[in-house]
């Protein structure tokens, strides 16, 4: 069933880089009596900064957004504010990012050539507890379902190369040492790495070493399943 209406409103935090996509979004809700705009954010930080300080029942979320992207920041969000549902609103239909989304934890995943009526349905049932794929990408969803649900890699916002190096860095190879290995330039690995921080908001390598042994990196079998293309 859809969002009980005597519960109270469905505060919704908008998270897009584009400012048209926030006012469209908030002037759609601001017509409705049961909604609630409590917050928008234009990066991935800012999503999950503001659903801490204003725990919103649903956060719209884009997936390509400056310094974090939307797939990580739901992954953060998944275990910072997990009474937060977040319904992906995007251009993107490929299925990585259709199955990355819904394995970090979204609620919903929607195309943004959604009609209205959708929009508003989708932001009700997933502060519902429902589960709303949108019908431009159900289908090849279903067919992923029909067969083994595909591993993915860890830390997707990573290149292959970058999660290579990081598994490196892991297992405490220095740059000069990694580069060595993989046969390129130390400043090429240094740029890598410099990325990887970036990309994880760390901001040394005793930071990454933590997060890439949360993710499994570092193994002895990091390179054979995480490729060696740049």
């Amino acid at each position: 069933m859809l969002w009980n209406m005597t519960a109270g409103l469905i505060r919704v935090l908008i998270a897009d880089d584009h400012f048209v996509v926030r006012r469209g979004i908030g002037a759609l809700l601001a017509t409705l009596n049961a909604f609630e705009v409590v917050a928008e954010a234009t990066t991935g930080v800012e999503a999950v900064r503001e659903a801490q300080l204003t725990e919103p029942d649903v956060v719209i979320m884009d997936i390509q957004m400056p310094v974090m992207n939307g797939i990580e920041a739901t992954r953060r969000l998944s275990k910072l504010v997990p009474g937060a549902a977040v319904l992906v609103l995007t251009m993107f239909d490929d299925d990585e990012s259709v199955l990355s989304a819904m394995r970090v934890g979204a609620r919903g995943y929607l195309l943004k050539g959604a009609l209205q009526e959708e929009v508003i349905a989708a932001i009700q049932s997933v502060a519902a507890g429902q589960v709303v794929i949108g019908p431009g990408v159900a289908g090849r969803l279903l067919s992923h379902l029909s067969g083994p649900w595909p591993a993915g890699p860890p830390l997707p916002q990573l290149t292959p190369r970058e999660r290579e190096i990081l598994g490196c860095i892991a297992q405490g190879q220095s740059n000069g040492a990694i580069a060595a290995s993989l046969g390129v330039a130390a400043k090429t690995v240094a740029n890598h790495v410099s990325a990887i921080f970036v990309k994880l908001r760390v901001a040394s390598r005793a930071e990454a070493i933590i997060r890439a042994r949360e993710e499994g990196l570092g193994g002895s079998e990091d390179r054979a399943v995480n490729g060696t293309a740049s």
